[in-house]
């Protein structure tokens, strides 16, 4: 049964002056749902997620979160909405229970549950022996940390998470990812993603919209996004006699699973579907051509592959950028509000 929809967008476009951040964008989420966008820096995924929180206003087009048209009733929707920026807003000068707790108070959540909220959400990202230190104090993913959890502690029926693991170091990301994957799986939360980490996409998304110059380009789970290139998996065989490389190669193509086939070196790349599968058929027609395999590895296709399948380009793992607080990610500094 189709559950229903925490958000419905269509048709939604904005620009800043000349430049179309986000172009004709249609789809929905269901509740319950970890929806992701990835694209890379400047794909118009910040633009598309202060829509959705209400931050800015579409040029056209409409956007329906939790029951809630973002044009007409923004300040109902900023109620039921969690939402962890690009920067880091945390107060430095401020502890991590005092910024938990004002955060709290913004939302009017009642002294006794807020402290009982707090406590468990800071146990949460394993935060309780820091929650009484300055923020100043801490490590970026510590900060993130606590800024998501203090994104929960109204329990927002959306979460927001806009670029969550930007400038983090690996462990840090990772650290962050197991604190939204063990939240999640005790709570029935809708949370949207926003990302240019491919892992991060396939690890953390049921669906994920590929996003590159303000439109959507594919939208599915990471399984079937990656199953929709031909050839979905490569199968790298090192060859021990090259001077047979070329018979290989003619009988491997005429296997139906096989879509390309480059050589580079005594190495041949064999773009297949179902590797796993189809490696033993592959293997005996090699046998058959007289040549011999010194070693066997598959690779299976990534988000990356399949951005660059639709675009022709790759997403590059971008240094965190400098964001104005005042300004925010997503509005050319140029054009202010």
């Amino acid at each position: 049964m189709q559950k229903p929809y925490s958000i419905e967008v269509s048709g939604l476009t904005k620009k800043f002056g000349e430049i179309t951040a986000v172009n004709d964008v249609s789809f929905t989420v269901s509740e319950g749902e970890f929806f992701g966008f990835l694209g890379p820096n400047g794909a118009g995924k910040t633009t598309l997620i202060r829509i959705l929180t209400t931050l800015l206003k579409p040029l056209t087009g409409k956007a329906v979160v939790s029951c809630c048209d973002v044009s007409e009733d923004p300040e109902s929707i900023r109620q039921k909405i969690g939402v962890v920026p690009q920067a880091m807003t945390s107060d430095l000068d401020l502890t991590g229970y005092e910024n938990m707790d004002i955060y709290g108070r913004f939302y009017s959540v009642p002294g006794r549950e807020r402290k009982e909220r707090i406590a468990s959400l800071l146990d949460m990202v394993g935060l309780t022996n820091r929650a009484q230190d300055l923020v100043a104090t801490y490590s970026g993913g510590m900060r993130r940390r606590l800024e998501i959890a203090r994104a929960l502690v109204h329990t927002p029926e959306v979460l927001f998470l806009d670029e969550p693991t930007l400038g983090l170091d690996p462990q840090s990301r990772r650290v962050v990812w197991e604190f939204i994957e063990n939240f999640r799986a005790k709570n029935s939360l809708t949370i949207i993603l926003s990302t240019h980490y491919m892992e991060e996409a396939e690890s953390l998304c049921d669906r994920v919209a590929i996003i590159d110059a303000g439109k959507i380009i594919a939208l599915d789970s990471p399984e079937n996004l990656k199953a929709q290139i031909p050839g979905n998996d490569i199968i790298f065989l090192s060859l021990s006699d090259l001077s047979k490389a070329d018979a290989v190669q003619t009988a491997v193509a005429k296997i139906p699973f096989v879509h390309k086939i480059q050589m580079e070196d005594n190495i041949m790349r064999v773009y297949v579907d179902n590797g796993a599968q189809n490696l033993p058929s592959l293997m005996e027609q090699v046998k058959e051509s007289g040549e011999t395999v010194s070693s066997v590895t598959i690779h299976r296709q990534s988000l990356e592959d399949v951005f660059i399948h639709y675009t022709g380009k790759s997403i590059r793992d971008e240094e965190a950028k400098k964001v104005s607080f005042l300004i925010g990610a997503g509005i050319p500094r140029t054009l202010g509000r």
